[in-house]
Order: structure tokens, then sequence, then C-alpha cells
């Protein structure tokens, strides 16, 4: 690394002669300044790597003088120096971007600690970071097995993700492929973890040792709603558990987190199911029994959610929670400006219960809209996508509005989705639904070894609509693809973001209760 070239200006700096040469020891080329003027020149001729600026000095002050440098359009970080700790002073300085304040007297060692928090924070926190991961690596390999816990499922998973994020901020991508490898190897060895115990949590409805989308708002919402809360509930379609920690800083600046974990989505892993399981408390064959036509056939989604209104009120209505609701759903761009227009009507409400459902939509678009493509080639533009969405969404007045209005805000989604990768031939009739991560009808034709098939739905609280009817699982990054144009579709559908089968980023999806700050 070349040295750092370091500006100090300031009309005392003979005295500051002990420090300049304690950091000349360290290898850092230090030049000086006694007033603003003569700083300016030096850098309008000269690129600096830090200035270390006096904030109060004969003619031109220190403020005065950064304000100078920032309308030439000379970017650098700036360490102011003063005596003075006013909070209009600071509040000045953070204006024209100041990086850093140090209050007098200073010594050598605090200097050279700004030095290395300014210049070489990103590489010292990089080297952590990775150091971290190349431990936590080996022993994540160590603990997957299928007998682990669902605790420790989730607990792996989140610092998988986690790693996933933080190399993405720092914008390092050698680790890319080891995270997508050691996801592969954990989501083989949760597939099996799932098919062995997913009939089991399923047996008795009320237990408390798995959270699923039947059993999530009477553990996680229900506790905080009575006659005086005000609530937020949102639920955005599809969201994914890394999406969810990129929006959580954006939350924290409102919100202070309560409570925030991870449940698992029923399966399949889609809204027709998973969500309408969410809103009504109930498994899909206890929500066939009420709407039979409901979950048939293989027509407009839309359509299989339009009572998901009907289900959350019956759902409140059961536990006592005579509430003032309101439910809103927003499917495309006008329906969003239209809610936040009318936003004022719903202060009065107990619950106000959002659906957005743009991730959901955006995530299909893949698949047919080549500029979505590009723009979602990966997990990581797909991330930074949804993010850039998020921050600049109506979502965000409507977030905004809940803080200033004393809501607190319970967030959560129906299910993930997952980028699939590998194809698997299937042989169905006409009646066969047309998800490319699970299927089910009659005489269902694909090697039981890749997939997770279930004869008798009922055991998994599926609804059964022909005696001879199964249902079949997607595990990992696998599709299903009819031997009909099996390479043209094989092709078209690869690196698509689908849901509906079993992995770690379809079944383990966020839920966060925050309160306003």
């Amino acid at each position: 690394m070349d040295q750092v070239k370091i500006l100090w200006v300031d009309d005392e700096i003979d005295y500051l002669k002990p420090h300049i040469k304690f950091l000349e020891n360290k290898g850092y080329i230090v030049y000086t300044a006694t007033n603003s003027s003569d700083a300016i020149d030096m850098l309008k001729k000269e690129n600096f790597d830090i200035l270390f600026l006096d904030e109060n000095m004969p003619g031109m002050g220190g403020l005065a003088m950064l304000e100078h440098a920032r309308n030439l359009n000379i970017s650098i970080p700036v360490v102011m120096i003063t005596k003075h700790q006013e909070e209009h002073l600071m509040e000045e300085a953070l204006a024209n971007r100041i990086t850093d304040f140090l209050i007098k007297p200073v010594n050598p060692s605090q200097i050279l600690l700004t030095l290395k928090k300014v210049l070489n924070e990103k590489d010292i926190l990089k080297k952590k970071i990775i150091d971290d991961f190349q431990k936590d690596y080996r022993q994540i390999i160590s603990d997957l097995s299928p007998s682990m816990s669902i605790e420790e499922w989730k607990n792996i998973y989140k610092k998988i993700v986690d790693y996933e994020v933080k190399f993405q901020s720092l914008d390092e991508s050698i680790f890319n492929d080891t995270i997508i490898a050691l996801k592969e190897e954990a989501n083989d060895i949760f597939a099996k973890y799932f098919i062995q115990n997913y009939p089991n949590w399923l047996k008795d409805s009320e237990s408390q040792t798995i959270t699923l989308s039947h059993n999530l708002l009477k553990q996680y919402l229900f506790p905080y709603l009575n006659e005086q809360s005000h609530v937020l509930f949102i639920l955005i379609d599809n969201l994914r558990y890394d999406q969810w920690v990129m929006f959580k800083p954006v939350f924290e600046e409102y919100f202070q987190i309560i409570n925030e974990d991870l449940y698992c989505s029923i399966l399949p892993t889609t809204t027709e199911y998973a969500r309408n399981s969410l809103f009504s408390g109930l498994l899909p064959n206890g929500i066939a029994q009420l709407y039979p036509n409901l979950l048939e056939g293989d027509e407009d989604i839309s359509s299989k959610n339009q009572f998901e209104d009907e289900l959350f009120l019956n759902y409140l209505k059961r536990y006592g929670k005579n509430l003032k609701v309101n439910f809103f759903k927003v499917l495309h761009p006008p329906m969003a400006q239209r809610y936040i227009k009318s936003i004022n009507e719903l202060k009065d409400n107990n619950i106000n219960v959002l659906v957005y459902n743009f991730i959901d939509t955006f995530a299909h678009a893949k698949t047919e809209v080549e500029l979505v493509k590009e723009l979602a080639k990966d997990e990581i533009s797909y991330r930074a996508v949804t993010y850039n969405w998020f921050i600049h969404s109506i979502l965000m007045d409507v977030i905004r509005w809940a803080a200033d209005n004393n809501f607190s805000i319970f967030l959560t989604t129906d299910h993930g989705s997952v980028q699939i990768k590998n194809p698997i031939k299937i042989i169905g009739d006409r009646e066969t639904n047309t998800n490319l991560r699970f299927k089910t009808g009659k005489n269902l034709s694909v090697d039981d070894k890749k997939v997770y098939r279930v004869r008798k739905p009922d055991q998994i609280g599926l609804p059964i609509q022909n005696v001879s009817d199964s249902y079949v699982f997607a595990l990992r990054y696998d599709f299903f693809v009819y031997p009909n144009n099996y390479q043209y579709y094989s092709k078209y559908f690869a690196d698509s973001f689908q849901h509906g089968g079993i992995s770690l980023e379809e079944n383990l999806v966020p839920h966060v209760f925050m309160k306003p700050k």
C-alpha cells in the first residue's frame, strides 16, 4: 500500500511537531499549513488521503475553509480538531461531511487511532469478518446434521445469511463460491431433516415446539392486540430472510425491535397455501372445509387469496379479539398510492393489515422479462434490487406514518423463494398444476429419490381432491420440467427465483415485532 499523505492545518503547528514526528516514524507522510488559504492551494495541487483541520484559526477558520474546499469539489476525509463541543458547531461540521472530531488537547496515540479508524476501518472490518467466517465455516460444517433442532437450523441459517450480507456490504466477492457451496450443503441436509420431522410437527396443531404458518399470529401477534393497541401488520409477500437483514437498519431508524426470529412456512411454500394458512390459523385442509373451491385448479393465484380478510377476521373472533380492523392489499403501484392518500383514516384502528406484493411479482417477472433477468441474475443483485425498491417505495411512507402515529409494526411474510438450478423430469396429466417446485395430481411419475412425495396429503394438512392424488415437492435448488421441450424449459427457467418446495430460503422466513422510538 502507498504511504498515506496527511495535510495538517493549524496556526500553532509548531506545537505539534512531536505528533508529526510520531506519525512520520509510523510511516505516514505529513504536510503542514498554518492557515486556510495555503491549505486550499495545497489541496488544489496535491492529492491527500486525509485532512486534519483546526477549527479555530485567524482569518478563515476551519469550518469556512472546509466549506470552500467542498465547493471546489475537493473530496477528502476530514478530522476536525477543536477546543469546543458546542452542539451548533458539531451540526455545522456534520453538514459539511466531517468524518470525525477530536477535542484538544490531543495526544499522538489518539491521532494514530483516528487514522486507522478513518483510513483502514474497512480493511480492519474485512479482516475481522473473514477471520470470523473461516472459524464459523468450520464449525457449521462440523455441526450440520439431520438430527439438529429447529433452533439450531435457524441459528445456522442466520449465520450464513449474515455473512452473505456482510461480504456484500464490503463489496467482497472472494468467498461467494464458498458461501454458495456451504448453502448447498446445508440445504441438502435441511431437506432430510425437514422430511423426517414435518409430519410430526403437524400432528398436534396446538404444539408450541415449532412456529409454523398457521400458529405464527397466535404466538407472536395476538399477545400484543387489545382494545388499546395500535398495530400495523405488514406482510411482504415472498420476503426472504436475507432481504429482511438488508431492510432492518432502515426500520431501526424509526423503531425499536422487540422480537425478531424465523418461523417455518408450511408446504407448499406458495401464496395460496401458506398465506391463507397464516391469516386463518388453519392448515390447508381445514381451510378447504370452509372454502371448498379455494385451493382447486391452477387459475389466477389472486382468486385463491380473495378471502384473506374474512379468514383473518374469523381468526381474531375465535380468540376473542373484537377489534377495529382494516385489511388492504397492494397488488400494483396505483393501489399503494391510493392507500397512502387515505392512510390518516386508519389512525383509530387497533390493527391495520397491509399485504404488499412487489417482491413476489418481481421474482416471477424474472422468468419472463429480459431486463429483470439481468437486474436479478444472482442472489447478490436480487438483494440489491429489492433493497433499492424498498427504500424508494411508498411502503417507506407508510412506515414513517406508523412511527409518527405511535403504531407498532408486526412484519412478516408467507414464504421465501430459492434460485433454482437443477431440472428434474416429471410426468403428469393435463390437470397437474404448473408450479415448478411442487406438483399435485394423479399418477405423477418422478424419481422419488430426488423429491419429497406425500401419498396421504391429509397427514401433512393438505386437502385431497381425488383419492389417488399425491403431492411431490422439489428439494434444494431443483425444479420440475415435463419431457416435452425439456431442454428448452430447463434453460428457460434456470436461475429464476421460485417457491413451493423445501429449502432454507423458502421455509425459514422472518417475523418481527417493533415499537416506535
